[in-house]
């Protein structure tokens, strides 16, 4: 039963993961046409980093009295960083938040890749809900061995 839990624990990992990057998606869709931010000028658009881990299960293995097994990783968002490219500047003079040549500068965000974005970090989610789903039926069925 306690490999199985790893199969859990390392499918849980990848959901958090893409839960979070769905977030930030969220994020930079929903503030596509932000101007002002406390920070100063247009919002900044967002990414996630993911990286992988070595699963680590138990606590001897977490006080590395025993190692983990190095073939079974999981992941884990070890930073969000913010988009350093120039903002998309806009003629648009009569805009509160206008230069004083008349131009807004707006958010370097790419709706269509956000959209692609959103649509990879669902299907790596469903991949790995079905990954948890063929762990638990394997573990109901060797339950079932034992009857």
């Amino acid at each position: 039963m306690a490999d199985f839990l790893t199969g859990f624990r390392v499918s849980s990992s990848g959901m958090t993961a893409q839960r979070m990057r769905m977030n930030t998606i969220s994020s930079n869709i929903a503030n596509i046409n932000t101007t002002r931010t406390p920070e100063g000028g247009p919002y900044r658009r967002k990414d996630v980093v993911f990286e992988s881990m070595p699963e680590v299960k138990n606590f001897g293995e977490i006080l590395g009295v025993n190692s983990p097994k190095a073939d079974v990783q999981r992941v884990q968002v070890t930073d969000i960083l913010s988009d350093r490219k120039a903002p998309l500047l806009k003629y648009e003079p009569d805009h509160p938040d206008a230069n004083e040549e008349g131009y807004v500068a707006y958010p370097n965000i790419n709706l269509m890749e956000e959209m692609t974005n959103m649509i990879q970090a669902t299907r790596s989610y469903e991949a790995n809900v079905s990954a948890m789903q063929s762990a638990k039926d394997m573990a109901m069925s060797s339950l079932e061995i034992g009857r």
